[in-house]
């Protein structure tokens, strides 16, 4: 590799590390109370229900007003600065979180948070489709889609321990100031990547925005939309479990909250492996099938499903099969996304990228990170009272379910995506 090659592999690198750092914060502050469900439960005497609607509701809410909009003034702005501003700004509603002093409160400023994922996250995987080639790109999302998991790992075990150290208002006061010092760093270290050549779009394509501009584009395209609706389903089991796992260990298993983190903790490790390997193996595998695009997510998922279902069957105290099931169903629940990022990536114009990647971050927002933990502390809240005890593992079970028509949808999305990608693509070798 000559020096030029080897400096812009290197500056690749470091943003795509630094984009991953700011990610991993911002699932972090998403999670952390996730973590603390107990101590802040007791602190404002509040229901299943009620922090469910706090950590659901009020981020997708704000996700649902501007992250579209932000969407496209990533494809149409500069994206640096964007990244910048809302993770910082979303690190500072975090942390003002800590002077929270009660159930409203506390929903605003998880509702705040929302501003650093509905602005940055859209708009950092353009500037990783801009930065990798499509033969790397699947590694590259991968990379930057472990974020989440550290974040959930660094909650899960970091938190619980600041938390049970120092108290729950000084962890999330210590999670947004970090993020405002890395967006800093983004903001004044990083140069904004060129875009990308924009290609001739197809004439169905180009009709199909006049009609209904990008949204409606990308919605009309039977790829995008069923890979839509198969990333929502997956989510919406995902974060239920995410969000909720953590009180099943301490009330079903008896475990501490600390115990429970590095329970946890283990299952946010074996996600981000998970996570890496699904990159890894699709982009080794498409070429041979591009159908493995779709492919890799489909085993992962068909895998996640039954650990999750044998996880909530095992009986109180069962500790070692419960940690065996947890990261095995954390390490194949993430194979999808990565993948997924990239076949967006890969049939949607560079022009719509950021617009396409919000309005799959939308549906997982409100169905998702908005509607599954309050259906989830809900249900739990009905099925107690009948079944003592039962209540919170039926609810988790009844989520996780959302996975199978997520596999119908995803195999939908198998059966047209090479046709889509090689109308973008047409110089692609036909496979």
């Amino acid at each position: 590799m000559n020096p030029v090659a080897r400096s812009a592999a290197l500056q690749r690198r470091q943003v795509l590390v630094l984009l991953t750092a700011l990610s991993a914060l911002a699932f972090m502050d998403r999670q952390i109370i996730a973590v603390l469900i107990q101590p802040v439960k007791a602190e404002f005497g509040l229901s299943d229900l009620q922090i469910g609607l706090v950590t659901g509701l009020g981020y997708a809410l704000t996700f649902a007003l501007i992250g579209v909009p932000l969407g496209r003034r990533a494809d149409r702005g500069g994206r640096r600065d964007l990244v910048a501003w809302c993770r910082g700004l979303g690190g500072l509603l975090a942390a003002l979180g800590g002077a929270a002093s009660g159930f409203w409160t506390l929903m605003a400023s998880r509702a705040g948070g929302a501003i650093s994922d509905a602005g940055a996250a859209p708009a950092s995987m353009s500037m990783l489709a801009d930065l990798y080639p499509p033969e790397q790109r699947s590694r590259a999302m991968s990379v930057f889609g472990t974020g989440g998991s550290i974040g959930a790992l660094l909650a899960m075990v970091v938190g619980a321990w600041l938390a049970q150290r120092y108290g729950w208002r000084a962890t999330v006061v210590l999670v947004g100031c970090s993020t405002l010092g890395l967006s800093a760093l983004l903001r004044f270290g990083v140069t904004e990547p060129a875009r990308a050549a924009v290609p001739t779009a197809p004439a169905a394509l180009a009709a199909a925005e006049l009609q209904g501009g990008a949204v409606g584009a990308i919605w009309r395209e039977p790829v995008t939309r069923w890979l839509i609706v198969a990333a929502a389903c997956a989510l919406l089991a995902g974060y239920a479990f995410g969000t909720w796992n953590t009180a099943l260990l301490v009330r079903r298993h008896g475990l501490s909250l600390q115990g429970a983190g590095w329970v946890s903790g283990s299952a946010a490790l074996a996600s981000v492996l998970g996570g890496l390997a699904a990159g890894a193996l699709t982009d080794h595998l498409t070429r041979r099938d591009l159908r493995w695009q779709i492919g890799v997510p489909m085993l992962g998922v068909g895998i996640a499903l039954p650990c999750a279902l044998a996880y909530l069957a095992l009986p109180a105290g069962a500790i070692t099969p419960a940690v065996a099931l947890v990261t095995a169903f954390a390490f194949f629940i993430t194979w999808w996304v990565a993948p997924a990022y990239a076949a967006l990536s890969l049939v949607v114009p560079p022009q719509r990228r950021a617009t396409a990647s919000a309005m799959l971050m939308l549906a997982g927002a409100v169905l998702a990170s908005g509607l599954g933990p309050i259906l989830t502390g809900g249900l739990s809240d009905v099925l107690e009272a009948r079944l003592p005890g039962d209540g919170l593992r039926i609810a988790l079970a009844c989520m996780v379910g959302m996975l199978l028509p997520g596999l119908f949808a995803f195999a939908r999305v198998r059966a047209t995506y090479p046709a889509a990608h090689r109308a973008l693509h047409p110089a692609a070798l036909p496979r």
